[in-house]
């Protein structure tokens, strides 16, 4: 016996169950289809094959083995895609009514003496009435696939009618009807190789039997009395004569009937019209206009160190939140972002997410912010970083790269002059608040610049050279 220094470990899986193949026309196969699932570790590399057993237990015992080899060796613990390694073999033939025992191990085997890996589990297949089993040539010839399509009516106090489709394996029939207290049963033979067609056969009975089971017995040739029966429920017969007594409260709804109906149709004419008028009147309504809400305008907010935050740009901000739907940012509302990204990571953010840039200008120098506010909170920007260096080279940058320029806007208080070192900020749109402020907003929101890009780079080559 060949000693090996490492052996395979035991299956991650194994699973069981029945599936139906067809052989020919006709005739089918019922086989059981064993699948597993490998264990992810390191020992699948020494795996060579599967073995599988199973051994059924019925009216006599069967075993069975199979070897399933692996054509490669295994280099990796998943497959490429990243699923377990999953195999599966359809073989060993199924009977009805068994229990069977698979049992899978990995090979090669472990060593004498040692602990030998495997895994197994129980299948008992079922009978001729499950949905794989009944295309078994023995359920077959039982009546597996028969559908009699049984009705079963009270014809009167003492007659049942059954009616069933025929089978072309038997000529053969008989109906019981079975209740709480008694059994009624009823033979029919037809001729010999009769065309399926729909039949029917009588059956007395001597108690109430509405609500009984019914239940066809056929004989075919391969199973005798023994075969598969079909059933159904005895109820009332359709009533056609006099057979049974008339109901008084029968007589008085037949007489009221047609009162109700002609109740109905009124009542169905009158709410047809009274919708009719109601869509009148909606169509002939003048429809309301309506307005959908429109996103919020992202606007990021650009100023000098020398212009007042209380005085100008607070004032500024509120007219673009209450005025022009905006969202405004500005740098004094999230220092502490600024402390934590840095100014150039903040402002290139802030940026990339605003619809619009605006650079605020004024000439409210310091007069009224020295005035009023003093060095309190709210004056100028003493001890914060100055971004408008910074936002104007980013504005020069894309105007040369043609990039997000259609962003940039200047917005003024009284009169106010760009500097010369900020003079190619005299290109883009313009705005003096409050004298123009309709015509801001609407730049804002729906405008577009109309100023080419090659005029706009002309124009500030010179100035934006020098920053």
């Amino acid at each position: 016996m060949v000693n090996h220094t490492l052996t395979p470990g035991d299956l991650r899986e194994l699973r069981v169950e029945s599936v139906k193949t067809s052989v020919a026309a006709e005739d089918y196969s019922i086989l059981m289809n064993i699948s597993w699932i490998l264990r992810a570790d390191a020992s699948i590399r020494l795996l060579k094959a599967t073995k599988i057993c199973v051994t059924g237990k019925n009216s006599f015992q069967s075993y069975s083995c199979v070897r399933c080899n692996y054509t490669e060796a295994f280099q990796t613990q998943t497959r490429p895609s990243g699923g377990k390694w999953m195999f599966s073999y359809i073989g060993f033939p199924i009977e009805l009514n068994t229990l069977y025992f698979v049992g899978a191990h990995n090979i090669p085997n472990a060593n004498m003496n040692e602990d030998s890996p495997s895994l197994s589990v129980n299948f008992t297949s079922p009978g001729c009435l499950d949905r794989v089993m009944k295309y078994k040539k023995k359920c077959i010839e039982a009546g597996s696939l028969w559908d009699p399509n049984i009705t079963a009516c009270k014809k009167d106090e003492k007659i049942v009618e059954v009616n069933f489709t025929t089978s072309p394996l038997g000529n053969k029939y008989m109906a019981v009807i079975q209740n709480n207290f008694s059994t009624a049963t009823s033979l029919l033979e037809l001729p010999a190789r009769s065309k399926l067609t729909r039949t029917s056969i009588m059956v007395p009975v001597t108690e109430d039997s509405e609500g009984a089971v019914v239940q066809l017995v056929p004989y075919f040739r391969t199973c005798g009395y023994d075969c598969i029966r079909r059933k159904g429920t005895v109820v009332l017969c359709p009533q056609t004569g006099g057979s049974f007594p008339a109901d008084n409260s029968r007589h008085v709804l037949s007489g009221w009937l047609p009162l109700l109906l002609l109740a109905l149709l009124m009542a169905t004419w009158v709410l047809a019209v009274g919708i009719y008028r109601m869509w009148r009147h909606e169509r002939n309504r003048t429809p309301l206009p309506t307005t959908a809400l429109l996103p919020l305008i992202k606007v990021l907010v650009v100023y000098p160190s020398e212009i007042c935050f209380q005085h100008t740009v607070c004032y500024f901000t509120e007219f673009l939140q209450n005025h022009c739907r905006s969202e405004v940012i500005l740098d004094k509302w999230q220092k502490k972002k600024i402390a934590e990204m840095g100014p150039v990571h903040w402002l290139t953010t802030q940026k990339q997410a605003a619809d619009k840039i605006i650079f605020l200008l004024s000439d409210d120098v310091n007069t009224i912010c020295d005035g009023t506010c003093g060095r309190s909170e709210g004056g100028p920007r003493e001890n914060s970083q100055d971004l408008f260096p910074l936002a104007f080279n980013f504005f020069c940058s894309d105007l040369r790269s043609q990039t997000h320029v259609h962003k940039y806007m200047v917005v003024y208080f009284k009169e106010a002059d760009t500097k010369d070192d900020y003079h190619a900020l005299n290109i883009c749109p313009k705005y003096r608040l409050m004298k123009e402020a309709t015509a801001f907003c609407k730049e804002l929101l729906h405008a577009e610049q109309h100023v080419s890009a090659r005029k706009r780079l002309r124009a500030c080559h010179s100035s934006c050279s020098f920053v």
